[in-house]
């Protein structure tokens, strides 16, 4: 047993044996990354339903929020917070923050889309039937 705890001191584990060792400043950055990154990917499901949107670079990135710019085909532009409890209105504008507001979360940019454009819906109806019609395209 004592030739095994050797190979795992010389091994790259060593560095890794307890989970005290490491330092927070280790983990920060992944997380900002990941919030960052879970935000493109809001806004690459459903750009093309909007007129436009991205991710706010005005406003903090933090571990726990990002917000994104949206503008839909009704011509209203919002400021959305994206946090673990989900997306919520933030602000009737780019790149601000209304504290004053009290707009319900959503668990999907797909419900608060539907919430605030109906040209939303008809966008998304439109792709969904398009795709649909190209699968069973494939089928045939």
């Amino acid at each position: 047993m004592d030739g095994d705890a050797h190979v795992l001191n010389g091994s790259m584990f060593h560095n890794f044996s307890k989970f005290e060792d490491w330092e927070e400043s280790d983990l920060e950055g992944a997380d900002v990354k990941d919030m960052k990154v879970e935000a493109e990917a809001v806004v690459n499901d459903v750009n093309f339903a909007v007129n436009h949107m991205a991710v706010s670079q005005m406003l903090p990135i933090r571990e726990d929020v990002a917000y994104i710019n949206v503008e839909t085909k009704e011509i209203n532009r919002y400021c959305l917070e994206l946090t673990e409890a989900g997306l919520r209105v933030v602000a009737y504008g780019f790149d601000q923050v209304d504290e004053s507001l009290s707009m319900q979360y959503h668990e999907t940019i797909y419900s608060l889309l539907d919430s605030l454009s109906p040209a939303y819906r008809d966008a998304f109806g439109n792709a969904l039937l398009q795709r649909l019609e190209a699968l069973k395209k494939l089928q045939q």
